[in-house]
């Protein structure tokens, strides 16, 4: 049987290896294409592709099978669930892939790019342009088609000219597009989650009554020089979607 192959990973030592690790194999479940093969690899093989511990990687996989995205059998290995439907969790702590992973998974339509003025509210994000390049994309869940939300991104006119329609139309996220098309070192990404009601707009876009209970997240994403170079507004179905911080308290 076909294996499935998850993407490669540069851990961060500062963050607990085990949340790492099951982000990053939960961004490649989420985007995988739709005939990749449904078979993970064996915990010792998964935990030398990340290199990290058999222990490390075990607490990884039950985090995954907690949210219902695997199964796990007794000499047959492990499953990824496709047909699994749930309420995702927004989940905020300090990856990158965490934020890849967050933004994986259902079917994208790309619904315009085109160069905008700065919104004054953004302006202090980008004192040195007038301009920027807007994305604007529809997600909807792979499964029932049901539209769960709509991501707005500002990219610096920069780092606009390498970005490929090609790759968000397919369905990757712009975080991941901008680190691994485009190339970009990503140095921070700061987060910003807010419960807001729909406006006419979203609720069009998201196909719930007006006023209904939206999180509104706000994504600013810095190049290792400090300059902003995305500011995304990501609009979640609050029927859809929950919002959870992971404190990791260290003992002294």
């Amino acid at each position: 049987m076909t294996v499935f192959a998850p993407d490669s990973l540069s851990l961060n030592r500062k963050l607990p290896l085990w949340y790492q690790v099951s982000q990053s194999l939960r961004a490649s479940i989420l985007g995988r294409t739709a005939d990749a093969p449904l078979r993970l690899p064996t915990e010792d093989r998964l935990a030398a592709h990340y290199g990290v511990s058999v222990l490390t990687m075990r607490q990884a996989l039950k985090e995954l099978e907690t949210e219902g995205l695997i199964s796990r059998h007794r000499r047959r290995g492990t499953f990824i669930e496709p047909a699994t439907r749930r309420a995702r969790t927004v989940r905020v702590l300090g990856s990158v892939d965490a934020i890849v992973a967050q933004q994986s998974g259902e079917e994208t339509t790309l619904l315009h790019h085109r160069v905008g003025a700065v919104p004054p509210e953004l302006a202090s994000y980008f004192p040195d342009i007038a301009e920027t390049m807007t994305y604007r994309r529809l997600r909807r869940d792979r499964e029932s088609g049901e539209p769960t939300n709509w991501a707005e991104n500002l990219i610096h006119p920069e780092v606009a000219a390498h970005v490929e329609a090609a790759d968000l139309e397919r369905g990757w996220p712009m975080t991941k597009v901008l680190r691994d098309a485009v190339g970009v070192r990503i140095s921070r990404i700061t987060d910003t989650v807010e419960a807001r009601l729909a406006d006419p707009e979203t609720a069009r876009l998201l196909e719930v009554p007006l006023l209904s209970p939206i999180l509104h997240y706000t994504g600013v994403t810095y190049d290792e020089s400090g300059r902003v170079v995305d500011v995304a507004r990501i609009h979640y179905r609050g029927d859809r979607f929950s919002f959870a911080v992971t404190v990791d308290a260290a003992p002294d």
